[in-house]
């Protein structure tokens, strides 16, 4: 795995040995979702196969009791490694009643824990990122010790919240990382005719704050970039925007057929630098795995997997007269 120049680590052998369970577990149950839509049993997929790397690297650099989330529907990965289980992912997919992030009622893949400091995304593309430095600014106000971390596609950061929030969050120093996850495609439609810039990371010239480029597929490198970027967020210093260039190895979701606009060769291309094949052969390399380590790893994260699934399958579906739960208040104060 090829390095970025200046990397330096304080992760020890135990940090790198999680970051790689969270990015496999994250794949198998990826998987395991799309074999339920095919069965008829989850409604819907958006797929986070091939930006695990980048998801588990970032919420590797944050911690889970001061700081938030504000993250986009292809986040399993990146919701699994700050705190939520298999089983809560799996009830959200299926739409049962304990759901953390919204009783059953939100669309598969919007995730959301408040006790995780996890905040339940909006299918408007983008709003996730005003929300993220709405939270920001709140804790920066009441003195809280912590940053937000929000995240979204590269096709998102032409919708005006994204620059609305940048722009607010620039402006009063918000405590708060934008994470765009670039896989090249805005549902069907490349980058190349979704924005004239190569980067996404140039347009925070506008708004006066870092831009930072990252590999996706080097989860030490995504690491690395919101370490610093946390670090100075917490020092005063605002916002910073980091985009990590990274692949989507399914079509756009379970309702798309993406072989009618990328070829396969296009998809072979892009397979070849799957971080976790990556990751695994740089722990290989630095003598921090085996084949016994391996086989012991898949079959742990197979019995969760199958855990999830029973366990969802067989939860509760939310009670009808639920319907109006949360939607209008019960009384005035």
């Amino acid at each position: 795995m090829p390095r970025e120049k200046g990397l330096t680590l304080d992760l020890d052998a135990d940090r790198l040995h999680s970051m790689y369970y969270y990015m496999v577990l994250s794949r198998e149950l990826d998987r395991r979702i799309w074999i339920l839509n095919r069965q008829g049993k989850s409604a819907f997929v958006i797929s986070g196969q091939g930006q695990e790397g980048l998801q588990v690297g970032a919420a590797m650099a944050l911690n889970p009791k001061t700081d938030w989330l504000a993250p986009y529907y292809r986040d399993m990965a990146l919701v699994m490694a700050f705190g939520m289980t298999p089983r809560e992912v799996m009830l959200g997919q299926l739409g049962r009643a304990a759901d953390p992030g919204s009783g059953g009622r939100q669309m598969p893949s919007h995730y959301g824990h408040s006790g995780k400091h996890i905040l339940t995304g909006s299918s408007p593309v983008a709003t996730q990122v005003t929300h993220g430095v709405g939270i920001a600014w709140a804790m920066r106000i009441k003195g809280e010790n912590g940053v937000v971390l929000t995240s979204l596609g590269e096709g998102s950061t032409n919708q005006g919240e994204f620059h609305e929030a940048l722009n607010f969050a620039a402006v009063h120093h918000v405590p708060v990382i934008i994470l765009v996850e670039n896989n090249g495609y805005s549902i069907s439609v490349p980058q190349s005719r979704e924005m004239a810039v190569r980067d996404v990371a140039s347009r925070a010239q506008g708004y006066g704050i870092p831009g930072v480029v990252v590999q996706g597929s080097d989860p030490l490198a995504v690491y690395q970039v919101v370490a610093q970027a946390r670090e100075r967020a917490l020092k005063g210093l605002g916002p910073t925007l980091i985009e990590a260039k990274t692949h989507r190895f399914t079509a756009h979701s379970s309702d798309d057929d993406d072989r009618s606009y990328r070829s396969r060769e296009e998809l072979q291309e892009e397979l070849r630098d799957d971080a976790v094949v990556r990751f695994r052969e740089w722990l290989e390399q630095e003598r921090l795995w085996d084949q016994e380590k391996e086989d012991a790893l898949l079959k742990r994260v197979r019995h969760e997997v199958d855990d999830a699934t029973d366990y969802a399958d067989a939860a509760a579906l939310p009670q009808a007269e639920s319907i109006y739960d949360h939607v209008y208040g019960s009384s005035l104060a």
